[in-house]
């Protein structure tokens, strides 16, 4: 029997552990020192969170619970726990990381929505990134690159309209968390690439869908969700 007082994880479905395991490993990619935070979203599931480095913050919903509500435990325990889980699902996460997490998390609600775009333009936007990036070399993406709005969306309200700015810095996070489904460029562009095949793209016909309030953009794919606090004008809502 588990001890009320013990700290950590639990996730019984080995399809969650699953997941974590690569949500951890790629928040490792990003950031080697990265910190996952846990909160209980309600009885069954919880959020895990991580900043990407791309001043994007990360988040994916699991099917568990963790103790306490509010969790923060280092990437690299979170990969070490995992192998170790018991039949209970039970995941050791390690020193707490509570005192590493910086700035505060996005609302759960209150996000209007604006538009749902083909993942094959995000899976786009993100090569011709990667390609500027390669150009750079070693310095990695300019801070221009990173704050370039790549999509503009309308935001209306009863008072005003509203153009809402989707940077780079959001695809990046998204494609660097691998939260869009493999194989999800367009299917010009994928023949372009060496040795394509003439398969569909994985993604063909699959939206992300981007949501806003007057403070955080939200984008939402198959395997996750980034936010990033807005700046400028707010939006009414």
């Amino acid at each position: 029997m588990v001890a009320l007082t013990e700290r950590g994880l639990w996730l019984p479905n080995a399809a969650d552990r699953r997941d974590l395991a690569v949500f951890a490993e790629r928040a490792r990619r990003l950031d080697p020192a990265a910190v996952i935070r846990f909160r209980r979203r309600d009885d069954d599931r919880l959020v895990a969170w991580v900043a990407t480095g791309f001043d994007v913050l990360a988040a994916r919903v699991f099917g568990g619970r963790c103790r306490p509500a509010d969790l923060c435990a280092a990437a690299d325990a979170v990969s070490a726990g995992l192998p170790g889980a018991g039949d209970d699902g039970f995941i050791e996460t390690g020193f707490s990381m509570d005192s590493a997490w910086r700035g505060a998390l996005p609302p759960e609600h209150g996000f209007a929505h604006l538009d749902d775009v083909p993942v094959a333009v995000f899976a786009d936007l993100a090569q011709r990134g990667a390609e500027v990036a390669r150009e750079q070399g070693a310095a990695g993406p300019p801070t221009s690159l990173l704050d370039q709005d790549v999509l503009s969306l309308s935001a209306s309200s009863a008072e005003s309209a509203e153009e809402v700015g989707v940077p780079m810095r959001c695809v990046f996070a998204l494609t660097g968390m691998g939260f869009l489904p493999p194989g999800s460029m367009s299917e010009e562009r994928a023949r372009k690439r060496p040795g394509a095949s003439a398969a569909p793209p994985v993604g063909d016909g699959e939206v992300v869908r981007v949501r806003a309030t007057r403070t955080w953009l939200r984008i939402d794919a198959r395997f996750g969700s980034v936010y990033r606090r807005r700046g400028g004008p707010l939006l009414a809502m």
